[in-house]
């Protein structure tokens, strides 16, 4: 038997007049996940436990079948197994987005955030700008490290874990009231606009129509993580197959191997098919009973607003990732047992996560039940099917 999940980062939403009263995952083709719902146990999950906040840390910590009240330490401590940086137990990791803010003439605190992401900057510029940021600020206190696109990382020597706010939860806003009341954190990203605004990277971008990666934002701060290994916790081989530096950093905490696909960036342009690819050999050739495919393009499209380009990923993900990957589990007679969910809604109309609870569909190739079943939010709930505590899935979904 063979398990795996299928992430959909974000892929939850509310209905949007736009879309005739659908919600995302409502509105769009979904011809593989609408044949597995027929198929398959519907219901609802809650994956952010109440009083914590609806990242996709805790989310997927949750769907990987950790508890977050007992395993969260921070988001940005997770990305930092993932890049390797060693952590003491006096550190305090922090994540260090490059966001555009706006160039108005005002004083810093009265900027605006205008894109979490910069556009979605690639690596390779982005490492230019870090480099410059390094020569600035590095220290005996503060340690900057390149991750992927804008996230990167901070350590904090002797640090505190401070109250900071994620970039993605205030686009549009004025930043002065969501800038860190530490001051050293603050002088920095302060700093940051004068040095990175006018870099020779941007000031490319900006003649290409793109958005400048012009300030530092730190959120997410942690201390040093500790999970219990996947194996030893489930008896599963497991592997990881995403993009993104966060869940990297809970497959090397757990344990789990990472496996790198070639042109998986996390946007609406990643080698989807590559990764079903990357899941089948994983599964059927290399020895792993587990795998955990993640898909970043639906949150970011959320956090952008775009519906047109959600409703886009979320196609994507059906017919590139999901029909590719169980046709071909299917051809091989291997026996599977696959969890697709998302780990959070990201609604358009707020560009930001939610603590709602989010669809799961829970699939045996053995069973050959039919329903009328569609996959998406309203008819999950339909179903009568709620998960209390998202952790657990884990949990039914290995079982035998």
């Amino acid at each position: 038997m063979k398990y795996i999940v299928v992430l959909g980062d974000g892929m939850a939403d509310e209905p949007i007049s736009q879309l005739g009263g659908k919600t995302p995952l409502m509105y769009a083709s979904t011809e593989a996940m609408d044949r597995l719902a027929g198929r398959s146990e519907l219901g609802l999950a809650y994956t952010i436990p109440k009083g914590m906040s609806p990242g996709s840390d805790t989310a997927n910590l949750a769907v990987m079948g950790y508890d977050p009240k007992i395993y969260y330490t921070g988001r940005s401590p997770l990305e930092a197994l993932s890049i390797g940086v060693p952590m003491k137990d006096t550190d305090i990791a922090i994540r260090c987005n490059i966001v555009t803010v706006s160039e108005d003439d005002v004083p810093y605190e009265e900027k605006r955030i205008l894109d979490h992401s910069s556009g979605e900057i690639s690596t390779q510029e982005a490492e230019a700008l870090i480099q410059a940021v390094q020569k600035e600020f590095n220290n005996e206190t503060y340690q900057f490290y390149l991750g992927t696109s804008y996230r990167h990382l901070t350590i904090w020597d002797q640090g505190s874990v401070v109250e900071l706010t994620p970039p993605h939860d205030i686009l549009g806003k004025q930043i002065g009231e969501y800038l860190p009341a530490q001051e050293a954190l603050r002088q920095m990203m302060e700093k940051s606009y004068a040095l990175l605004n006018n870099h020779p990277v941007n000031l490319a971008r900006a003649e290409k129509g793109l958005n400048k990666a012009n300030s530092l934002w730190f959120w997410g701060a942690g201390t040093r993580p500790a999970l219990d290994s996947f194996q030893e916790k489930y008896g599963k081989r497991g592997a990881m197959i995403s993009a993104v530096d966060l869940l990297k950093g809970i497959a090397v905490g757990a344990g789990m191997d990472n496996i790198t696909v070639p042109g998986a960036n996390g946007t609406l342009e990643t080698n989807w098919e590559g990764k079903a690819d990357a899941a089948v050999k994983a599964l059927l050739q290399d020895g792993y009973d587990f795998v955990y495919i993640h898909m970043e393009a639906p949150d970011e499209m959320g956090h952008q607003g775009s519906i047109e380009r959600k409703v886009k990923a979320i196609e994507y993900l059906d017919s590139r990732v999901l029909a590719r990957l169980t046709q071909q589990m299917d051809a091989s007679g291997e026996e599977y047992r696959l969890l697709l969910m998302p780990d959070h809604p990201t609604p358009i109309a707020c560009r930001t996560h939610t603590s709602d609870p989010v669809p799961y569909l829970l699939y045996d190739s053995r069973k050959d039940q039919k329903a009328s079943w569609h996959y998406n939010e309203q008819e999950a709930a339909d179903s009568g099917n709620v998960i209390k505590e998202g952790y657990t899935l884990m949990g039914r979904l290995l079982e035998q």
